[in-house]
């Protein structure tokens, strides 16, 4: 019960105080989803549809989701930087190799 004059504890502060911290510690720990969808339609049209999803979690939280995207995408990760210039080499040999090849085939005709 609030006396006159005196404003309303704010939310979850009853007992203890929770700073800014505490609830971004908490947010993290357990995750949040927001998800929305937009759509235009005009006459009965659809125009545009945008489907907005939003997870706010802490990195072990998402990888413990299944959410790591991260680990293999060359902006964000030099590791994968590595495995894409790997295989971009190999590729790269692969066809020199095949125009090697097809350069001596065309040697061996000339020479016949």
């Amino acid at each position: 019960m609030t006396m006159a004059g005196r404003l309303p504890e704010p939310y979850g502060s009853s007992g203890g105080s929770a700073n800014l911290a505490d609830i971004l510690e908490r947010v993290l720990d357990k995750g949040i989803v927001i998800a929305g969808d937009i759509r235009v339609n005009l006459l009965d049209i659809e125009l545009l549809t945008i489907k907005l999803r939003l997870i706010v979690a802490s990195v072990d939280k998402a990888k413990e989701m299944g959410i790591d995207w991260w680990e293999t995408d060359p902006a964000l990760s030099s590791g994968a930087r590595r495995d894409e210039l790997a295989q971009e080499n190999a590729e790269l040999r692969e066809r020199l190799a095949r125009l090697e090849q097809l350069e001596s085939g065309r040697a061996q005709k000339e020479g016949s």
